[in-house]
Protein backbone atom coordinates (compact mmCIF):
# COMPACT_ATOMS: atom_id res chain seq x y z
CA UNK A 1 0.00 0.00 0.00
CA UNK A 2 1.34 3.26 -0.80
CA UNK A 3 1.80 6.06 1.47
CA UNK A 4 0.42 9.48 0.80
CA UNK A 5 2.78 12.58 0.61
CA UNK A 6 1.88 15.10 3.60
CA UNK A 7 0.17 18.41 2.09
CA UNK A 8 -2.17 20.66 3.27
CA UNK A 9 -6.16 19.84 2.02
CA UNK A 10 -9.07 20.56 3.70
CA UNK A 11 -10.28 18.09 6.35
CA UNK A 12 -13.00 15.53 3.90
CA UNK A 13 -16.16 15.47 6.43
CA UNK A 14 -18.85 12.54 6.59
CA UNK A 15 -18.49 9.13 7.63
CA UNK A 16 -18.54 8.39 4.05
CA UNK A 17 -17.02 11.02 1.48
CA UNK A 18 -13.83 10.00 0.68
CA UNK A 19 -10.79 11.40 -2.17
CA UNK A 20 -10.16 9.12 -4.54
CA UNK A 21 -6.42 8.32 -6.23
CA UNK A 22 -6.01 10.58 -8.87
CA UNK A 23 -2.37 9.51 -10.26
CA UNK A 24 0.67 7.49 -8.55
CA UNK A 25 4.21 8.20 -8.41
CA UNK A 26 6.11 6.32 -6.66
CA UNK A 27 5.48 6.73 -2.65
CA UNK A 28 3.35 9.72 -3.74
CA UNK A 29 -0.69 9.64 -4.35
CA UNK A 30 -2.13 12.64 -5.96
CA UNK A 31 -5.46 13.00 -4.49
CA UNK A 32 -9.05 14.40 -6.05
CA UNK A 33 -11.68 16.43 -4.13
CA UNK A 34 -13.75 15.23 -1.43
CA UNK A 35 -16.19 13.31 -2.84
CA UNK A 36 -18.39 10.18 -3.23
CA UNK A 37 -15.99 7.09 -3.98
CA UNK A 38 -16.60 5.35 -7.04
CA UNK A 39 -18.37 1.63 -6.55
CA UNK A 40 -16.26 -1.34 -5.61
CA UNK A 41 -14.33 1.25 -3.20
CA UNK A 42 -15.10 2.95 0.50
CA UNK A 43 -13.06 5.32 2.78
CA UNK A 44 -10.28 4.27 4.98
CA UNK A 45 -8.99 5.35 8.02
CA UNK A 46 -7.20 8.51 6.13
CA UNK A 47 -10.59 8.75 4.31
CA UNK A 48 -8.55 7.75 0.84
CA UNK A 49 -10.88 6.09 -1.66
CA UNK A 50 -9.76 2.35 -1.63
CA UNK A 51 -10.69 -0.45 -4.20
CA UNK A 52 -12.25 -3.28 -1.60
CA UNK A 53 -10.16 -6.62 -2.74
CA UNK A 54 -11.87 -8.72 0.31
CA UNK A 55 -14.39 -11.62 -0.11
CA UNK A 56 -17.55 -12.31 1.60
CA UNK A 57 -16.91 -14.01 5.70
CA UNK A 58 -19.07 -16.62 6.16
CA UNK A 59 -22.06 -14.80 7.79
CA UNK A 60 -21.67 -12.57 4.57
CA UNK A 61 -22.88 -15.81 2.24
CA UNK A 62 -25.31 -17.23 5.24
CA UNK A 63 -27.12 -13.85 4.44
CA UNK A 64 -26.84 -13.74 0.63
CA UNK A 65 -28.11 -17.79 1.15
CA UNK A 66 -31.08 -16.40 3.08
CA UNK A 67 -31.85 -13.52 0.74
CA UNK A 68 -31.98 -16.37 -1.68
CA UNK A 69 -34.02 -18.96 -0.47
CA UNK A 70 -36.71 -15.94 0.40
CA UNK A 71 -38.41 -16.05 -3.61
CA UNK A 72 -38.08 -20.10 -3.39
CA UNK A 73 -39.89 -20.59 -0.45
CA UNK A 74 -42.35 -18.45 -1.20
CA UNK A 75 -42.76 -19.63 -4.87
CA UNK A 76 -42.99 -23.08 -3.40
CA UNK A 77 -45.88 -21.95 -0.53
CA UNK A 78 -47.53 -20.37 -3.41
CA UNK A 79 -47.49 -23.47 -5.62
CA UNK A 80 -48.55 -25.51 -3.11
CA UNK A 81 -51.48 -23.61 -1.85
CA UNK A 82 -52.64 -23.34 -4.86
CA UNK A 83 -52.42 -26.64 -7.07
CA UNK A 84 -55.07 -28.37 -4.49
CA UNK A 85 -54.32 -31.89 -4.22
CA UNK A 86 -52.26 -32.81 -7.66
CA UNK A 87 -48.98 -33.30 -5.73
CA UNK A 88 -47.30 -34.95 -8.93
CA UNK A 89 -48.03 -31.81 -10.69
CA UNK A 90 -46.81 -29.65 -8.08
CA UNK A 91 -43.70 -31.41 -7.70
CA UNK A 92 -42.60 -30.44 -11.04
CA UNK A 93 -43.85 -27.25 -10.38
CA UNK A 94 -41.54 -26.91 -7.35
CA UNK A 95 -38.22 -28.50 -9.16
CA UNK A 96 -38.93 -25.51 -11.70
CA UNK A 97 -38.90 -23.06 -8.87
CA UNK A 98 -35.28 -24.09 -7.72
CA UNK A 99 -34.07 -24.72 -11.06
CA UNK A 100 -34.95 -20.95 -11.51
CA UNK A 101 -33.72 -19.68 -8.52
CA UNK A 102 -30.35 -21.80 -8.63
CA UNK A 103 -29.95 -20.99 -12.06
CA UNK A 104 -30.55 -16.95 -11.18
CA UNK A 105 -27.82 -17.58 -8.60
CA UNK A 106 -24.92 -18.83 -10.56
CA UNK A 107 -25.79 -16.11 -13.15
CA UNK A 108 -25.66 -13.54 -10.37
CA UNK A 109 -21.87 -14.36 -9.28
CA UNK A 110 -20.35 -15.14 -12.81
CA UNK A 111 -21.72 -11.56 -13.69
CA UNK A 112 -20.36 -10.12 -10.59
CA UNK A 113 -16.39 -8.59 -10.02
CA UNK A 114 -14.37 -10.51 -10.89
CA UNK A 115 -16.60 -11.79 -14.00
CA UNK A 116 -16.71 -14.81 -15.27
CA UNK A 117 -16.09 -16.39 -10.99
CA UNK A 118 -18.40 -17.05 -8.71
CA UNK A 119 -15.87 -16.10 -6.45
CA UNK A 120 -16.71 -12.23 -5.80
CA UNK A 121 -14.61 -9.46 -3.74
CA UNK A 122 -16.69 -7.09 -1.06
CA UNK A 123 -15.98 -4.61 1.05
CA UNK A 124 -16.54 -5.31 4.93
CA UNK A 125 -19.13 -4.28 6.78
CA UNK A 126 -18.70 -2.74 9.73
CA UNK A 127 -21.81 -1.13 11.06
CA UNK A 128 -25.64 -0.89 10.72
CA UNK A 129 -24.83 2.64 8.87
CA UNK A 130 -22.70 0.83 6.17
CA UNK A 131 -26.25 -0.33 4.49
CA UNK A 132 -27.63 3.83 4.89
CA UNK A 133 -24.84 5.86 4.04
CA UNK A 134 -27.90 7.93 2.25
CA UNK A 135 -28.27 9.49 5.69
CA UNK A 136 -24.68 10.31 6.49
CA UNK A 137 -24.13 13.03 3.64
CA UNK A 138 -22.88 16.00 5.60
CA UNK A 139 -23.51 20.00 5.34
CA UNK A 140 -20.58 21.60 6.37
CA UNK A 141 -22.60 25.35 5.93
CA UNK A 142 -25.71 23.32 7.25
CA UNK A 143 -26.77 24.76 3.37
CA UNK A 144 -24.38 23.00 0.54
CA UNK A 145 -24.94 18.97 1.02
CA UNK A 146 -22.18 16.87 -0.27
CA UNK A 147 -23.66 13.81 -1.56
CA UNK A 148 -21.23 10.57 -0.81
CA UNK A 149 -24.33 8.12 -0.88
CA UNK A 150 -22.80 4.55 -1.80
CA UNK A 151 -22.28 0.86 -1.30
CA UNK A 152 -20.15 0.95 1.87
CA UNK A 153 -21.20 -3.19 1.43
CA UNK A 154 -20.13 -3.75 -1.66
CA UNK A 155 -21.83 -5.71 -3.56
CA UNK A 156 -24.31 -7.11 -0.39
CA UNK A 157 -26.80 -4.41 -0.92
CA UNK A 158 -27.10 -4.55 -4.86
CA UNK A 159 -26.49 -8.22 -5.76
CA UNK A 160 -29.83 -9.17 -4.21
CA UNK A 161 -31.53 -6.69 -6.83
CA UNK A 162 -29.36 -8.27 -9.54
CA UNK A 163 -30.85 -11.97 -8.03
CA UNK A 164 -34.49 -10.91 -7.86
CA UNK A 165 -34.49 -9.43 -11.14
CA UNK A 166 -32.86 -13.03 -13.09
CA UNK A 167 -35.35 -14.63 -10.80
CA UNK A 168 -38.68 -12.96 -11.95
CA UNK A 169 -36.91 -12.88 -15.78
CA UNK A 170 -36.45 -16.88 -15.87
CA UNK A 171 -39.88 -17.51 -13.76
CA UNK A 172 -41.91 -15.14 -16.92
CA UNK A 173 -39.41 -17.46 -19.36
CA UNK A 174 -40.54 -20.84 -18.08
CA UNK A 175 -43.28 -21.40 -15.79
CA UNK A 176 -45.70 -20.42 -17.87
CA UNK A 177 -45.08 -22.37 -20.41
CA UNK A 178 -44.75 -25.16 -17.72
CA UNK A 179 -48.16 -24.46 -16.19
CA UNK A 180 -50.01 -24.48 -19.55
CA UNK A 181 -48.85 -27.59 -20.23
CA UNK A 182 -49.39 -29.81 -16.89
CA UNK A 183 -51.83 -28.08 -15.05
CA UNK A 184 -54.38 -29.03 -17.65
CA UNK A 185 -57.09 -29.97 -14.56
CA UNK A 186 -57.03 -26.73 -12.80
CA UNK A 187 -59.20 -23.66 -14.11
CA UNK A 188 -57.85 -21.05 -16.57
CA UNK A 189 -58.08 -18.74 -13.61
CA UNK A 190 -56.65 -21.11 -11.19
CA UNK A 191 -53.68 -22.82 -13.22
CA UNK A 192 -51.40 -19.48 -13.48
CA UNK A 193 -52.27 -17.56 -9.53
CA UNK A 194 -48.33 -19.34 -8.01
CA UNK A 195 -47.15 -16.93 -11.01
CA UNK A 196 -49.43 -14.29 -10.35
CA UNK A 197 -48.24 -14.43 -6.47
CA UNK A 198 -44.14 -14.04 -7.63
CA UNK A 199 -45.61 -10.49 -9.43
CA UNK A 200 -46.38 -9.62 -5.93
CA UNK A 201 -44.09 -10.70 -3.87
CA UNK A 202 -41.22 -10.27 -5.62
CA UNK A 203 -41.73 -6.13 -5.42
CA UNK A 204 -42.07 -6.40 -1.87
CA UNK A 205 -39.08 -8.48 -1.38
CA UNK A 206 -37.28 -5.46 -3.01
CA UNK A 207 -38.97 -2.55 -0.81
CA UNK A 208 -37.53 -4.75 1.84
CA UNK A 209 -33.82 -5.31 0.80
CA UNK A 210 -34.37 -1.62 -0.36
CA UNK A 211 -35.80 -0.17 3.16
CA UNK A 212 -34.09 -3.35 5.41
CA UNK A 213 -31.40 -4.20 4.07
CA UNK A 214 -28.90 -3.58 6.87
CA UNK A 215 -31.70 -4.58 9.77
CA UNK A 216 -31.87 -7.82 7.80
CA UNK A 217 -28.42 -8.65 7.69
CA UNK A 218 -28.16 -8.12 11.68
CA UNK A 219 -31.72 -10.34 12.50
CA UNK A 220 -32.11 -12.85 10.25
CA UNK A 221 -30.46 -15.90 11.77
CA UNK A 222 -33.29 -15.08 14.95
CA UNK A 223 -36.05 -14.62 11.66
CA UNK A 224 -35.55 -17.95 10.51
CA UNK A 225 -35.89 -19.72 13.95
CA UNK A 226 -39.04 -17.82 15.14
CA UNK A 227 -40.91 -18.19 11.25
CA UNK A 228 -39.45 -21.84 11.47
CA UNK A 229 -40.78 -22.84 14.81
CA UNK A 230 -43.92 -20.45 14.44
CA UNK A 231 -45.18 -22.20 10.69
CA UNK A 232 -43.70 -26.00 11.99
CA UNK A 233 -46.27 -25.31 14.94
CA UNK A 234 -48.71 -24.02 12.63
CA UNK A 235 -48.29 -26.88 9.81
CA UNK A 236 -48.56 -29.62 12.45
CA UNK A 237 -52.03 -28.14 14.54
CA UNK A 238 -53.48 -27.77 10.80
CA UNK A 239 -52.34 -31.03 9.62
CA UNK A 240 -53.55 -32.70 13.14
CA UNK A 241 -50.10 -34.38 13.55
CA UNK A 242 -50.60 -35.37 17.14
CA UNK A 243 -48.30 -38.79 17.01
CA UNK A 244 -45.05 -40.01 15.24
CA UNK A 245 -47.32 -42.59 13.65
CA UNK A 246 -49.32 -39.47 11.96
CA UNK A 247 -45.78 -38.53 10.57
CA UNK A 248 -45.56 -41.16 8.87
CA UNK A 249 -49.25 -41.41 7.45
CA UNK A 250 -48.10 -39.12 4.34
CA UNK A 251 -44.48 -38.85 2.72
CA UNK A 252 -45.44 -34.96 2.39
CA UNK A 253 -45.56 -34.44 6.16
CA UNK A 254 -41.94 -35.88 6.76
CA UNK A 255 -40.78 -33.17 3.50
CA UNK A 256 -42.29 -30.60 5.41
CA UNK A 257 -40.68 -31.80 8.93
CA UNK A 258 -37.33 -32.20 7.30
CA UNK A 259 -37.39 -28.73 5.43
CA UNK A 260 -37.62 -27.30 8.86
CA UNK A 261 -35.07 -28.82 10.60
CA UNK A 262 -33.21 -27.51 7.84
CA UNK A 263 -34.07 -24.41 7.97
CA UNK A 264 -33.57 -24.58 12.05
CA UNK A 265 -29.85 -25.59 11.39
CA UNK A 266 -29.51 -22.92 9.05
CA UNK A 267 -30.96 -20.19 12.05
CA UNK A 268 -28.38 -21.99 14.73
CA UNK A 269 -25.24 -22.35 12.60
CA UNK A 270 -25.93 -18.28 11.41
CA UNK A 271 -26.04 -17.74 14.78
CA UNK A 272 -23.16 -19.46 16.12
CA UNK A 273 -20.81 -18.68 12.69
CA UNK A 274 -19.04 -21.78 13.62
CA UNK A 275 -16.65 -19.99 15.18
CA UNK A 276 -15.54 -22.34 17.41
CA UNK A 277 -16.70 -25.41 15.90
CA UNK A 278 -15.98 -27.79 18.95
CA UNK A 279 -18.38 -25.68 20.59
CA UNK A 280 -21.18 -24.83 17.72
CA UNK A 281 -21.84 -27.95 16.35
CA UNK A 282 -23.14 -29.89 19.35
CA UNK A 283 -26.37 -26.84 19.03
CA UNK A 284 -26.92 -28.45 16.17
CA UNK A 285 -28.36 -31.36 18.23
CA UNK A 286 -31.28 -29.14 19.17
CA UNK A 287 -32.57 -29.43 15.75
CA UNK A 288 -34.71 -31.82 16.52
CA UNK A 289 -35.90 -30.46 20.04
CA UNK A 290 -39.07 -28.37 18.74
CA UNK A 291 -40.88 -31.03 16.86
CA UNK A 292 -40.49 -33.51 19.69
CA UNK A 293 -41.65 -31.13 22.36
CA UNK A 294 -44.56 -30.28 19.99
CA UNK A 295 -45.19 -34.51 19.88
CA UNK A 296 -45.17 -35.16 23.30
CA UNK A 297 -47.06 -32.48 24.36
CA UNK A 298 -49.62 -32.14 21.39
CA UNK A 299 -51.98 -34.83 23.30
CA UNK A 300 -52.24 -32.82 26.73
CA UNK A 301 -53.73 -29.94 24.62
CA UNK A 302 -56.20 -31.24 22.60
CA UNK A 303 -59.43 -29.04 22.54
CA UNK A 304 -61.89 -31.44 23.09
CA UNK A 305 -59.75 -33.19 25.84
CA UNK A 306 -59.77 -29.59 27.64
CA UNK A 307 -63.82 -29.18 26.90
CA UNK A 308 -64.11 -32.43 28.46
CA UNK A 309 -62.01 -32.05 31.20
CA UNK A 310 -63.36 -28.54 31.91
CA UNK A 311 -66.86 -30.09 32.23
CA UNK A 312 -66.49 -32.94 34.05
CA UNK A 313 -65.14 -29.84 36.94
CA UNK A 314 -61.38 -31.22 36.63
Amino acid sequence: MFRAAVDIQPACLGLYCGRTVLSVNGSVETYGDCGVCPRGQRTDDNKICRECMGSPDCYDWLYLGFMAMLPLVLHWFFIEWYSGKKSSRALLQHVTALFECSIAAIVTLLISDPVGSVHIRSCKVKKLSDWYTMLYNPSPDYITTVHCTQEAVYPLYTIVFIYYAFCLMLMMLLRPLLVKKIACGLGKSDRFKSIYAALYFFPILTVLQAVGGGLLYYAFPYIILVLSLVTLAVYMSASEVESFKDLLVRKKRLVVLFSHWLLHAYGIISISKLDKLEQDLPLLALVPAPALFYLLTAKYTEPSRILSEGGNGH
